[in-house]
């Protein structure tokens, strides 16, 4: 490549490397490539900066920021890191007839601190605290960036702050990266040094019915910093698809004139303790009056956590097999899809045994018994003792303690939550979370007030404020997310409408009909909600 016409702008070059390496390879390395509509756009904002002499790419992969920024603008120098020798040195031939682009084998976490840059421009790597180094890169940047993390921060996250810190004066930022630390708990200290630094100016936010990358489970959005001073607000832009770019593209021409929006706020505005989907989504929870949070009425834990489902999950053959008494195994609903309905009783337990499903967890409390001790032995042989929950395990076989939760509700979903009455009082794993209800003797609330008030959609709803979303629509609670979650104080029910709703209740046990359920929404929507 010796000039500007020899750059390929499109994704060609993302999608030949794509068919030729295996999917596992590319998922190892975070390897998910960027759209060129969305590199365009990024580029666009380094653009911006009229003195952009300097370029850094924190994680190079094909170049692909690169070579649309070196057909727009050819008197600049380009650093680039990548740790994948398979993706390195396919770039390294492609790139081989520049003097443009300096490329390191080296991990940018690691490296080049000291260096400060015109533009910044990054699709990190995306990866959960338990893939990569977590512990040692943590310290890393706790002592470079004088800032507290948090131990569960992912990668990419990481990756943004280190760029931010390393702008030049009037340096310009562009990092497409999944929009859940904007609403998880390990985003607080992210969000609270973002704002630290002034330099945030926009957060594009793209809507959860597509995934922007191929392969990967992941919603997007594309931040843009300014290291200036030419505005003191932040925009939050929330679009529906790759098809709205053209939104991205105002913003971007407008700056540093901000929108004067419902979605535009001063950096003293911004909470980063609370889920900053409250400033770019409509809330569902500010129709209703009198909320309090969910953990007023109950607690939620995750299911329990094996670490090895697939050894310590038993069906009836599988006992069987290896001669493990029941008595030795605790009945557990492993499985979201096993559960029908909004009800699980003993008799659904039992034809989900006989059905010879996995309903059963290694509870080895008597290690005397010969069988139980011959198939520990087969889980040592395995090295399942050596796993990351288990190796933190004494003894690594034990199971978690968790009593049998009342309710439990799904983790994931995409047609809002799902709860269910455990009726036939057993144990889950993390497929559910547990829901304990908090009610004292004097209180009015029971559990099947409790209950009934969960299966409408006006909880559904304003739970959902509280989701961390995923591509394709996908949703997900972790326990905070729900115990932070609000609720409708259920003491302030009329005493009336307390009645009415529990004769419902009971009515849709007998009969499964939804229009009880109905008629119980209803009766919260009459006397909750603020336009009534």
């Amino acid at each position: 490549m010796n000039n500007s016409s020899d750059y390929i702008i499109n994704n060609s070059m993302e999608m030949d490397y794509s068919k030729r390496i295996s999917l596992e390879h590319r998922k190892k390395f975070a390897q998910f490539f960027t759209p060129i509509p969305i590199a365009k756009l990024m580029v666009r904002w380094l653009l911006g900066n009229e003195n952009l002499k300097t370029v850094l790419e924190p994680a190079f992969g094909l170049g692909i920021f690169s070579r649309v920024l070196l057909a727009k603008k050819n008197d600049i120098q380009i650093q680039g890191f990548d740790i994948d020798n398979l993706i390195f040195n396919q770039a390294k031939k492609e790139f081989a007839g520049t003097e443009k682009i300096n490329l390191l084998l080296e991990d940018y976490a690691y490296s080049d601190w000291n260096n400060k840059y015109d533009g910044i421009i990054c699709n990190p790597p995306y990866f959960k605290f338990h893939d990569y180094d977590n512990k040692n890169i943590l310290t890393e940047f706790e002592k470079q960036l004088k800032c507290k993390l948090n131990g569960f921060t992912n990668l990419y996250t990481l990756f943004l702050l280190k760029s931010i810190h390393q702008l030049k004066r009037n340096g310009r930022c562009a990092y497409i990266i999944p929009s859940e630390f904007l609403n998880s708990d390990y985003g607080k200290l992210v969000k609270q040094d973002l704002m630290k630094t002034g330099n945030l100016r926009h957060v594009i936010v793209f809507d959860f019915e597509e995934n922007v990358f191929e392969d990967a489970l992941t919603t997007a959005s594309i931040i843009l910093c300014a290291n200036d001073n030419k505005t003191k607000k932040i925009q939050f832009t929330n679009i529906h698809s790759v098809s709205e770019l053209n939104v991205v593209e105002k913003l971007i021409t407008d700056y540093p004139n901000l929108s004067e929006n419902s979605t535009t706020y001063l950096f003293s505005e911004l909470n980063p303790e609370i889920k900053w989907k409250t400033y770019y989504q409509p809330q569902n929870a500010h129709n209703f009056k009198n909320l309090v949070p969910f953990s007023t009425y109950a607690k939620v834990v995750r299911g329990i956590a094996t670490g090895a489902n697939d050894y310590f999950t038993f069906n009836i053959s599988k006992a069987q097999k290896y001669k493990i008494d029941e008595r030795f195994l605790l009945p557990c609903i492993c499985r979201a899809i096993d559960v029908k309905g909004n009800n699980f009783s003993c008799s659904d337990f039992e034809r989900l045994k006989n059905n010879n499903k996995n309903v059963f967890l290694l509870n080895a409390v008597n290690i005397q018994d010969e069988n139980v001790t011959k198939y520990l032995q087969k889980g040592k042989d395995e090295k399942i003792d050596k796993k990351f929950l288990t190796a933190n395990r004494h003894p690594w076989y034990s199971l978690e303690k968790r009593h049998p939760a009342p309710i439990w509700v799904s983790v994931f979903n995409r047609s809002g939550l799902r709860f269910i009455r455990n009726e036939a009082n057993i144990a889950n794993l993390t497929t559910f979370h547990c829901i304990y209800p908090q009610i004292n003797m004097f209180s009015n609330i029971s559990v099947d007030l409790l209950f009934a008030y969960l299966l409408t959609d006006t909880a559904r709803k304003i739970f959902e404020d509280n989701s961390r979303e995923y591509g394709n629509g996908l949703q997900k609670f972790e326990p905070n997310d729900l115990n932070k979650g609000k609720i409708l104080d259920l003491e302030k029910l009329s005493k009336s409408s307390m009645k009415t709703v529990i004769d419902s209740y009971q009515n849709y046990g007998k009969t499964n009909d939804l229009q009880y359920i109905n008629e119980i929404n209803i009766i919260f929507q009459e006397e909750f909600n603020k336009r009534f």
